[in-house]
């Protein structure tokens, strides 16, 4: 039995598959706990959750991604050290990224995409989205049963961001080579290389760059001239590797944490076959389902913040200079946010309180767009699949699952699903 006061939650493989019993053990000693390995603060409650992100001067994103991981690169000097971070924020891991970012550089690079994230250029990304999904399904539909994070999970969420940003449907097959969703066997001439395979993200800041030089060099009635000619609020012009930045972002997290979002609703669908008929029998249902699933199986499993300055936090005293790590999942699960918070429930009368995509500044942009994902997709597969179950040859009968997950304390996703299904063309 793992020993939680002790365990290493940055690298005790024990922790993967199911870290809630963990975050449970913190929460009940308190909401905000000081771990002992590398003096994190991890903050398990939801209210406690709520105050560190809603404070973006007071609680720095400077590390989100990095956590504790590597050391700061000065040393803590002073009571207020929102200065040292601007002087050192360029030797912090993936400092050039929206999610490290923090106002006011944080509001203008998070303007590029306010541009592209309308109700009209959402709804135009939605009826994509249905033509999408049969296409995704009908890749294999007829074989009767499907590793679904690679046969749908992974292509439809990758190209419905493509969508999204405008990007060529004749390029819609480069991107699902070079990030990993391709058919078995597919191949596109030059890009079948292993040199491409080593670094996808250089090939994908490139494609970007020059989609954006082109069209400020020859604007056109599309989407991605929409993102080219995006102005920061103040009405000056971004640099073009600034307007390529904030589509990668978009495509980095997007992609990889709806993927999360559809298998976590497909295992549910599947492993529970009475919420799979509430659904069928009620459609309307859907969009709490997606909800639930949300604060079941947060994608995001933990994220980090820098304190500027002293502070407290539920009443517990936070140093300056301390790295804080909030959890969405735990704080989605706090028994005193959410009444029978381990159970999946149809019926939650706040099922939208989940914190899954953040709360303040940097909240998620494309939560809406991932809820739209989430629905269209479940539409589409319960009016194409019958009797939705596990395949047990993969992950063991009903009372002995076993299922994998990826081994990072960030993200929550599962590595593979297998379902069966009857087809229903």
């Amino acid at each position: 039995m793992t020993d939680f006061d002790t365990v290493d939650y940055f690298a005790d493989p024990d922790l993967v598959p199911d870290p809630h019993p963990y975050f449970d053990h913190l929460r009940a000693q308190c909401p905000v706990k000081k771990e002992s390995h590398y003096g994190v603060y991890a903050v398990t409650g939801y209210d406690e959750s709520v105050e560190v992100l809603r404070d973006a001067n007071l609680f720095s994103s400077a590390v989100a991604v990095g956590g504790p991981f590597p050391p700061l690169p000065f040393a803590i000097e002073g009571d207020d050290i929102t200065d040292l971070i601007e002087q050192h924020r360029a030797q912090l891991p993936m400092f050039e990224h929206m999610v490290t970012m923090d106002p006011p550089r944080h509001t203008f690079a998070r303007s590029v995409l306010n541009r592209l994230l309308t109700p009209a250029r959402l709804k135009e990304n939605e009826d994509f989205m249905w033509r999408l999904a049969d296409r995704q399904l009908d890749e294999f539909l007829a074989a009767g049963k499907s590793e679904f994070l690679s046969e749908y999970a992974k292509p439809f969420s990758l190209l419905v961001v493509a969508d999204m940003l405008g990007v060529p449907e004749e390029d819609h097959q480069q991107f699902r080579i070079v990030l990993g969703a391709a058919q078995p066997g597919q191949r596109v001439g030059a890009l079948d290389s292993e040199s491409l395979a080593t670094n996808p993200l250089a090939w994908l800041d490139d494609k970007f760059v020059g989609y954006i030089s082109e069209r400020r060099d020859n604007p056109r009635d599309d989407v991605l001239t929409s993102l080219a000619l995006a102005k920061y609020p103040d009405g000056s012009t971004p640099e073009v590797i600034d307007v390529v930045r904030s589509a990668t972002f978009l495509f980095a997290a997007g992609q990889e944490t709806t993927a999360k979002l559809l298998s976590a609703a497909m295992r549910v669908l599947a492993d529970h076959p009475e919420v799979q008929q509430a659904l069928r029998d009620d459609r309307s249902l859907i969009p709490t389902f997606i909800e639930e699933t949300l604060r079941m199986d947060s994608p995001v499993k933990s994220g980090f913040r820098l304190a500027t300055r002293a502070t407290t936090v539920g009443d517990v005293d936070i140093p300056v200079g301390s790295t804080v790590m909030f959890c969405p999942g735990a704080a989605n699960r706090d028994p005193r946010r959410f009444d029978d918070p381990h159970e999946f429930r149809l019926d939650r009368a706040n099922f939208r309180e989940h914190m899954a995509f953040g709360r303040g500044v940097h909240s998620c942009p494309g939560g809406p767009l991932a809820r739209v994902e989430g629905r269209v997709s479940i539409e589409r597969i319960l009016d194409r699949m019958l009797d939705i179950g596990i395949d047990e040859a993969h992950h063991g009968a009903p009372d002995d699952r076993t299922y994998r997950y990826e081994p990072t304390f960030i993200l929550r996703g599962l590595s593979d699903l297998h379902i069966t299904f009857t087809p229903n063309p």
